[in-house]
């Protein structure tokens, strides 16, 4: 297959790339990325600005996306700037891959994303799951981690604080609420986008172990 993947350099997004690129189901991937990934055989990485993504690139065709971009409000510096990279950024991504008949896409989304929540962070989650809903992909999939445990880029005190307290209560807290490995997450993103099986599909917290 060849895979089409936003989010390359994140947490989530650099064990993607690595599983992806081991893997011989996966024929060749793109990474759209703003900064330069390590040359691959089967990777090719063009430099791009996500505020001006280019419209008629001919790798937009691909088999599926996986979508694994994301900030957060202390990163991005206030509200609109979370949205535009955690709404509008995804979703331009998404609708220039399904012009191009692109006909999956497997979001990392959120634990609670849901666009009536009172929490900014998971209406802007569940906004974007509606949009993508009425996109028309053949296959759309929504993962929803909660903590995402892995060694970031960028120092996070505060959840860096609550990983710890996680981490002492994993074994008496309900599985929804452990903390999520990102190379678990990774692999179940991996695996929906190259099975692309039809419909609307949601893999929650507890599933990815």
């Amino acid at each position: 297959m060849k895979l089409l993947l936003a989010g390359a350099t994140g947490l989530v997004g650099r064990h993607v790339l690595d599983l992806a690129l081991a893997d011989s189901r996966v024929e060749s991937v793109t990474a759209p990325v703003r900064r330069t990934l390590p040359p691959h055989p089967k990777l090719l990485a063009p430099t791009v600005d996500f505020d001006r993504l280019p419209n008629d690139a001919p790798w937009w065709r691909a088999d599926a996306v996986i979508c694994a971009l994301g900030t957060t409000m202390r990163a991005a510096g206030g509200q609109a700037a979370f949205r535009r990279v955690d709404y509008d950024y995804p979703l331009a991504v998404a609708d220039l891959a399904l012009r191009a008949g692109t006909p999956a896409y497997v979001l990392n989304s959120a634990i609670g994303a849901d666009s009536a929540s009172r929490f900014f962070y998971h209406r802007v989650k569940g906004d974007l799951e509606q949009a993508l809903a009425r996109r028309g992909f053949g296959s759309l999939t929504f993962v929803r981690p909660g903590l995402i445990g892995g060694q970031r880029d960028e120092f996070r005190a505060g959840e860096r604080a609550m990983l710890a307290v996680l981490r002492l209560a994993g074994p008496v807290l309900p599985q929804r609420w452990r903390i999520n490995p990102a190379p678990a997450i990774a692999r179940v993103m991996l695996e929906a986008a190259i099975a692309a099986r039809p419909g609307v599909h949601i893999i929650e917290a507890d599933q990815l172990t």
